[in-house]
């Protein structure tokens, strides 16, 4: 491969928050994503299962008791229990079709992920009776990690005893801010009080891992608020935190408040105050004996708790992904599932894969892709590059890295680079540098 930057690169200047997506959850960006390119994930599911690979399943639970206002997710807040019924059962047809096809017939996951939309709105008979399906046709007996997304007001004794029944390993609990005015205004379902009741009993229940999310940077979020916050999950002795810069994606009710009123600035903190308010967590959490692992996480002990889902999609797993607008990855394609839950059902019931676009990844594209998510981690060693790829970093984002070390984001070493703090925080920001040149334009609105 060649060097794929000609001219150095120039800093963004973000400031205040404007609408559109910083975060990198993926590469290449969504927006490369066709129809046209849907005949690449059936070439994959007719060819021979890999020996080497992890597959991990997702499955994605779009039902919420209410929209959150900064939430750009797939979520309904109006089904009832029959029509939650249907869908399930569509996305068990759905998987069974998939895992029929000789990619992926027999084996099993490394990891499973329930995401939302709430997978914790479910009923535990309706949750009992996916996973039952769900393991039958794709076994978790080996898996490393069953993660599963919650809604603290949606949990009680019954619930969680029911999902630590079914398998679940990882509970994450969708806390974002302590205080019931921030949480209100944000559109936010659950409240303060509940937060401690579900937190509490379900350390009683022996989950291997519990995280806790935050938000920096709601609405009405105040530094003093953010303290306070700080501290309760603090002191709430979590065995990892998630906190999250706010973001006002393009389909969010915010924005749709923003474009009515013509306001180009969301109504949430600015980048440098989200920035500082991560960096305080971070201190406070070191202080307390946590160790900061990502650009977001702080994990109390980094020997016991790992993040498998992440990592492994990281590291190149297939992803078998069901549900309605869900993502998946299978043997170097990217697909994403029907948008919307009616094209999605019309689909499945004609006997049809629900897959509405796909991007066939290259050699180079995984490489990006690898590296830049990776970084995510604040460092990244140039030999594993080397080793699968054949391609040394340091000759493909030269320019980059520059930038980084001269600017203070990043210190280069004959090993690897590392992150500065300041680098770390704004990593999202930074990596749209490294992202091939044809994939730059208009990546941000994705």
């Amino acid at each position: 491969m060649q060097t794929t930057l000609e001219s150095p690169v120039i800093e963004k200047k973000v400031e205040k928050t404007e609408a559109g997506n910083y975060f990198v959850s993926n590469y290449p960006p969504f927006s490369f994503w066709t129809p046209e390119q849907v005949p690449f994930v059936e070439r994959v599911l007719h060819g021979q299962a890999p020996s080497r690979v992890p597959l991990g399943v997702y499955f994605h639970i779009p039902f919420c008791r209410k929209r959150c206002h900064f939430c750009y997710f797939k979520v309904y807040t109006d089904k009832n229990a029959g029509e939650i019924k249907a869908y399930i059962d569509a996305g068990m047809r759905e998987m069974e079709r998939l895992t029929a096809k000789p990619y992926l017939n027999g084996r099993k996951a490394h990891f499973v992920y329930f995401g939302g939309g709430t997978p914790s709105y479910l009923s535990v008979p309706q949750l009992k009776d996916l996973t039952d399906r769900m393991k039958a046709l794709v076994p978790w007996d080996e898996a490393e990690e069953v993660a599963f997304e919650a809604e603290p007001g949606t949990l009680n004794e019954t619930k969680l005893t029911g999902i630590r029944e079914v398998g679940v390993t990882r509970l994450s609990l969708g806390v974002e801010n302590f205080d019931d005015h921030i949480l209100e205004s944000n559109g936010r379902a659950h409240r303060s009080a509940e937060i401690g009741k579900a937190y509490n009993f379900a350390r009683s229940l022996g989950f291997e891992h519990i995280n806790i999310d935050l938000i920096a940077g709601m609405m009405n979020e105040t530094e003093a608020n953010w303290k306070v916050c700080v501290a309760k999950a603090i002191d709430m002795q979590p065995d990892a935190v998630t906190i999250y810069q706010m973001e006002v994606p393009f389909n969010t009710t915010i924005y749709q408040q923003m474009k009515a009123e013509g306001k180009v600035t969301a109504p949430v903190a600015d980048w440098q105050i989200k920035r500082d308010w991560v960096s305080y967590a971070f201190d406070e959490f070191q202080k307390a004996g946590y160790t900061v692992t990502s650009a977001y996480t702080v994990v109390k002990n980094p020997k016991r708790i790992k993040f498998v889902y992440r990592d492994s999609l990281w590291d190149g797993a297939d992803l078998l992904s069901c549900g309605v607008a869900s993502f998946g990855h299978l043997g170097g394609v990217h697909y994403q599932n029907q948008a919307d839950v009616g094209p999605y059902m019309q689909a499945v019931d004609s006997g049809k894969l629900p897959i509405f676009r796909a991007y066939q990844t290259t050699h180079e594209d995984r490489f990006v892709r690898e590296f830049i998510l990776k970084l995510k981690l604040g460092r990244s060693d140039w030999a594993p590059y080397i080793k699968k790829y054949g391609e040394d970093p340091r000759k493909h984002f030269g320019p980059q890295l520059d930038y980084l070390a001269k600017e203070g984001f990043a210190k280069l070493d004959d090993a690897g680079v590392s992150l500065t703090r300041t680098g770390l925080l704004q990593v999202d920001r930074l990596l749209h540098d490294f992202f091939l040149p044809q994939h730059r334009q208009y990546a941000r609105y994705t």
